[in-house]
């Protein structure tokens, strides 16, 4: 039997589990070619899929007939040898290959230690990683399109774009600090408008209305309005199944029903509600406050009114300004058509019994959801509170700097300026957050 490779060298399954065509269980350490030469005999010409037989390294037993594949570091994933095994995807088949890579010495990954490899040896920084893990969980297309950029390193590249920019400020600041004395000009000149310039760049960046955390996890639709206005037919319409209860009792919702949607390739999330009114019991009383917080966390309210009825119910009607969508369903039954606007706002006509207006009104859902989460046709968004709060320090900085009166005062605050930039792809003082960001990342990645 060959040697046992080093204690370092990590393997896990990088296909999720149960039954399918194809598992792929990767290894990365400096004993991957050994675990190799075991299994399969030898590790086959680097970068290149070979066919192999692998064996139990101790009876020779043949367990799988499958596929291998060689990464030598460091153009690799995690910067180190790397190995696949790419084999056919049964419980069975994935766990005896499992058990021989435990035989051989080699340790089972904890979540994200790939990637958290790959950090550490300089293959991707901390932006490109959330990246990784963004583009794992992607639900909808728009999600995918934003995860890739990140992966691709466009965030990573803005913000190295910009902290170049206070590094060469810095080094004039700091030139004219030490030279003081010497008759060498100012070259501290220009720093001014360059620092003005920066911070107005970071601030038009940071006023982006939060599109990419929204697209990351999702527009918020909250549908709201009295009792039987069909608030939960609507969900049902939107869900394209019996997500709630519809029944004619006024008062049948009374906790808050979420359904996650793809529209549009963007991912939302729908909320149905309790009805507006007062509360006939304490319990119902709980699902009035709960629709009425969901209205206040809300990206979007969707406001629906019963148009067969002779006024708005104040409760609703209150929740009705220039953001809110409001819709008048049952148009089916009323004597009149709804009036084209109620507190200022459009009103959308609708019959969710004949389905009238109900294809315009998806439109227009989808239409504002997209200006609420919009990915663009490319650029770099901010997709975590992490990167926010980082620009945020690093605008607060700069704005500091172009009010200092002293110099050494103004080089500092351009020094931390730097470092808060710096945080974003995780060049200083993420230690903190490592462990959060990898432990989003399954086993294998």
């Amino acid at each position: 039997m060959s040697a046992a490779p080093p204690p370092d060298t990590i393997f896990a399954p990088a296909t999720a589990a149960g039954r399918a065509g194809i598992a792929v269980i990767r290894v990365s350490g400096a004993g991957a070619a050994a675990a190799l030469a075991a299994l399969a005999g030898g590790a086959g010409p680097p970068r290149r899929m070979t066919r192999a037989v692998f064996r139990d390294p101790e009876s020779g037993e043949a367990l799988e007939s499958g596929l291998s594949v060689f990464f030598p570091g460091p153009a690799s994933f995690t910067g180190e040898d790397v190995a696949e095994l790419h084999i056919h995807g049964g419980r069975a088949t994935v766990e005896a290959l499992c058990a021989a890579l435990r035989r051989l010495g080699l340790r089972f990954a904890e979540p994200g230690e790939f990637a958290r490899r790959a950090f550490g040896n300089g293959r991707l920084d901390l932006a490109e990683i959330e990246g990784l893990a963004d583009l794992v969980a992607a639900e909808t297309e728009a999600q995918r399109r934003q995860a890739l950029r990140q992966l691709s390193g466009a965030l990573s590249a803005l913000a190295e774009g910009w902290r170049a920019c206070l590094v060469r400020a810095l080094a004039h600041l700091e030139a004219a600090i030490d030279f003081a004395d010497e008759d060498i000009g100012d070259p501290a000149a220009g720093v001014a408008a360059s620092l003005a310039a920066l911070a107005g760049e970071i601030a038009a960046h940071l006023a982006d209305g939060r599109r990419g955390e929204r697209l990351r996890d999702g527009v918020e639709i909250a549908i709201l309005g009295p009792p039987n206005a069909g608030k939960s037919s609507l969900l049902n319409a939107l869900a394209r199944r019996e997500a709630a209860i519809v029944a004619e009792t006024a008062g049948t919702t009374r906790d808050v029903v979420e359904v996650r949607l793809d529209l549009g390739g963007l991912p939302v999330t729908v909320a149905d509600t309790a009805g507006l009114r007062e509360a006939a019991d304490a319990v119902e009383a709980e699902g009035v406050r709960r629709a009425l917080a969901r209205a206040d966390a809300a990206d979007l309210r969707i406001v629906l009114v019963d148009a067969s009825a002779p006024a708005v119910p104040a409760a609703a009607a209150a929740l009705i300004d220039g953001t809110a969508l409001v819709v008048a369903n049952k148009t089916d039954l009323a004597t009149a058509p709804p009036p084209p606007t109620l507190s200022g706002a459009p009103v959308h006509a609708l019959s969710l019994k004949t389905g009238a207006g109900l294809a315009a009104l998806l439109a227009a859902i989808e239409e504002r959801a997209r200006a609420l989460a919009d990915d663009g046709a490319g650029g770099a968004p901010l997709t975590r509170a992490r990167h926010r709060a980082a620009l945020e320090d690093c605008h607060a900085a700069l704005v500091r700097a172009q009010g200092e009166a002293e110099i050494e005062l103004r080089a500092e605050d351009v020094r931390l300026a730097a470092r808060a930039l710096g945080r974003i792809a995780g060049r200083i003082d993420v230690e903190d957050v490592l462990d959060v960001v990898f432990a989003e990342l399954c086993i294998g990645k």
